[in-house]
């Protein structure tokens, strides 16, 4: 844990050093390669990755999931985790249903139609964690929005088992949100295998999904070739309490955030108590001895926690605002709460009042949880249905639109010296001389 003084001149330089993502030249280094063999070498390459990282010995057939393995998973899910997928599904899709991008038409000044279309993407690539940590929620936060956004193919893609088989909630899940192109490949030689295609697993056009440091370079280095949705690195969140806190709340959120367990997680708490954040502090200590991955949190904690006192809501805001952080939790007063998420503009997802933990939005709430991370969250936001749609702007003009414009096009061509883009729109009044 480290505590940084709110006040410190050097307050700004200390949080981007630790918020930044810098580039690491081995994992690159690393990526590329792995992206050339499977780009060259199509499933071979492909399968022996899965042989050498998960441990897995499959041939081209048996990396695809079958009929059968659906319905066995779907026929296993207990019918209360069958109900609480449900649930999840059903509130994503309400969430979602309010985030449609509708086509327009407008006229504008010289009379001619101009507006807007929307159409959902022909083929996306899903990358769901798994392996020992299936993420049965991040295949809800994904394959709903894009079945909502109607696109016709989705190719999910998902570590196996050294078994070679998938976490059957997993399975049931996908079955549930209907899903049924499933490929057990994982890490950077998944993400290859969508981008550049294989004999199986035909390319997509745009890959969606977090994953670790080797997905995300992957990712970054297919963009252009395929499209992505953004980089989300290890999770993080902002806890923002003042005097009405709970501790046992606080300390709640800051262990749940490094239950996460990759060793990167930043847990930031922001407090404008003294008194709160040193209870908050005893009481992560008390929780922390009863859960049972304690020693991964524990190694999160030491070099991911920070507490953070300030004392003013004015610099509770520059901090927040700087950090922009994934989650941020406001555990405070409820009459606070709006004038913080007004003044705090960066955050990903912003979790409001006492009684609002970041695991709804990582379940159940509705938003997708594949959010930004990094102080990325400045420019950049968590995934929603209109990340499946692409847009085409539309113009469509008559004679009498086209004279209108006449004087406009002809002075923008005589200032750019493009004489051919002018004769483009005067050829056609010749030809009714």
């Amino acid at each position: 844990m480290q505590h940084i003084d709110g006040e410190d001149s050097e307050l700004f330089e200390k949080l981007a050093s630790i918020s930044s993502s810098s580039r690491n030249p081995e994992v690159e280094s690393a990526v590329t390669s792995i992206l050339k063999k499977v780009r060259e070498d199509g499933d071979d390459g492909l399968l022996s990755f899965t042989s050498q990282f998960d441990r897995a010995s499959l041939t081209s057939a048996e990396q695809c999931v079958s009929a059968s393995e659906f319905n066995q998973a779907e026929e296993a899910l207990e019918a209360r985790d069958r109900s609480a997928i449900e649930e999840a599904i059903e509130n994503v899709r309400a969430f979602h249903s309010h985030c449609q991008s509708e086509d327009w038409m407008s006229t504008n000044s010289h009379g001619g139609a101009v507006g807007e279309r929307y159409y959902p993407l022909r083929r996306v690539g899903i990358y769901v964690p798994g392996g020992q940590v299936p993420l049965v929620s991040t295949v809800i936060m994904t394959t709903v929005l894009a079945k909502a956004a109607g696109v016709p193919e989705i190719a999910l893609t998902t570590p196996p088992r050294p078994d070679g088989t998938i976490a059957p909630p997993l399975l049931a899940a996908l079955s549930l949100c209907g899903v049924d192109e499933v490929y057990k490949a994982g890490g950077a030689q998944a993400v290859a295998a969508l981008a550049y295609g294989t004999e199986t697993i035909a390319p997509v056009d745009k890959i969606f999904g977090p994953g670790n440091v080797y997905v995300n370079e992957a990712k970054r280095q297919v963009f252009g070739t395929v499209g992505i949705d953004l980089l989300p690195g290890p999770s993080e969140v902002m806890v923002v309490a003042d005097e009405t806190a709970r501790p046992a709340y606080v300390a709640a959120a800051l262990l749940a955030q490094a239950e996460h367990g990759s060793g990167k997680e930043n847990v930031f708490l922001l407090c404008l108590d003294e008194k709160i954040l040193q209870l908050s502090l005893v009481e992560t200590e008390k929780q922390l001895a009863t859960l049972s991955h304690r020693d991964a949190i524990r190694n999160v904690l030491k070099t991911g926690l920070f507490t953070i006192r300030v004392s003013s809501e004015k610099r509770a805001f520059e901090v927040a605002n700087f950090v922009a952080p994934e989650h941020l939790e406001l555990q405070i007063d409820d009459s606070k709460v709006e004038r913080f998420t007004s003044s705090i503009t960066t955050a990903g997802s912003i979790l409001q009042g006492h009684y609002t933990p970041t695991v709804l939005g990582d379940f159940a709430a509705g938003p997708s949880h594949v959010l930004p991370t990094g102080r990325t969250s400045r420019f950049s936001a968590g995934l929603r249905l209109s990340d499946f749609l692409r847009r085409s702007s539309i113009v469509r003009y008559d004679l009498e639109a086209l004279r209108k414009a006449d004087e406009v096009i002809s002075r923008f061509s005589a200032m750019e010296e493009l004489d051919a883009h002018g004769r483009s729109l005067a050829i056609r009044f010749e030809n009714f001389h």
